[in-house]
């Protein structure tokens, strides 16, 4: 299956003496330089009828004509899994995502996917990259992620993304009690020895990787016992983040079972509470709020989820517990 784009333009005044590449970037902008740059090397973006290389320059007048096809980005096959959809247009959707639901298919999870369900729900979302899923969110964080449903709102929402322009807020409970909000700025990357976790680069000693930048901004929502509820916001999105920021300052998330260390229960705390905190089958996060500018209309929009049961439920018992001391 693929789709034809079949798209014709006349190079304006200001954009003569441009390299190629750059002039179909402003003039095809719903499409990526990367894109666009392949397409001109296998002569499905010509001017004026004559095939050219990306970095030769363009005159006033001349033509670009693109005439390429949209070609199947995604093997994954199409599931019937239920979605909770909290907004959808010709454009984007926008799903809340249930803890325990993988985002991509990969090693251990081949199909079962939030990909696979997008892809039912939607077929030509096996047109764009990753099914138009533009980020992601943990296997077992719940909440609010946004997918593409053309190739120019991928584009648009891979932009935003790239210049933190999204807003991603999140709710977590965390370890100890935290005595006022802050921001953990520390670059991260994968960690040397083990490869399935993350790491802050500056606990790895001397090692020589600079690792990705990573900022996180947190508030305190409540104080319980031994544990803090949190409001988290993301001005960058990488691999693990909140879980591995929180943990660097020592307030790992409840239920972590990758980052939350030993876990660390507060004396004469209820039965109860001890309970929900050991048997918390997740890590307590959860991506509360989602904003970002429409990639069509470029209207500003957000979006909110309620907190699930399972952490209403500890945050009750946690309050109660607290109650006591």
């Amino acid at each position: 299956m693929s789709v034809t784009v079949s798209l014709s333009v006349d190079v304006p005044p200001e954009l003569a003496g441009l390299r190629l590449d750059q002039a179909a970037a402003q003039l095809f902008g719903e499409y990526s330089r990367e894109r666009l740059k392949e397409w001109i090397k296998d002569g499905r973006l010509t001017v004026s009828g004559r095939s050219c290389k990306p970095k030769e320059r363009v005159a006033e007048g001349e033509t670009l004509v693109l005439q390429a096809e949209l070609d199947v980005e995604t093997a994954a096959q199409a599931q019937d899994i239920a979605l909770t959809i909290v907004y959808e247009d010709e454009y984007l959707l926008v799903i809340d995502k249930p803890a325990g639901l993988v985002v991509h298919p990969g090693a251990g999870n081949p199909d079962g996917t939030l990909m696979n369900a997008l892809l039912h729900h939607h077929e030509d979302l096996n047109l764009l990259p990753r099914a138009g899923i533009v980020h992601r969110i943990d296997k077992d964080t719940s909440g609010l992620l946004v997918v593409a449903k053309t190739l120019p709102a991928h584009t648009s929402l891979s932009a935003q993304l790239a210049d933190k322009t999204v807003y991603r807020e999140y709710e977590a409970v965390v370890a100890g009690v935290l005595t006022g909000g802050g921001t953990v700025d520390a670059a991260i990357d994968r960690h040397p020895t083990d490869r399935v976790r993350m790491a802050v680069v500056s606990t790895w000693g001397d090692h020589e990787q600079k690792g990705r930048d990573a900022v996180t901004h947190y508030r305190i929502l409540a104080r319980f016992r031994g544990h803090t509820h949190v409001r988290v916001q993301l001005e960058t999105g990488r691999t693990h983040q909140i879980r591995v920021h929180m943990s660097h300052i020592h307030h790992p998330l409840i239920g972590d079972p990758v980052y939350g260390g030993r876990m660390r229960l507060p004396k004469g705390g209820t039965p109860a509470m001890i309970r929900a905190v050991q048997n918390f089958p997740r890590q307590a996060l959860h991506a509360r709020r989602l904003g970002l500018v429409h990639p069509v209309t470029g209207e500003e929009m957000s979006w909110e989820s309620p907190l699930p049961a399972d952490m209403q439920a500890l945050l009750a018992i946690l309050a109660e517990d607290a109650a006591t001391s």
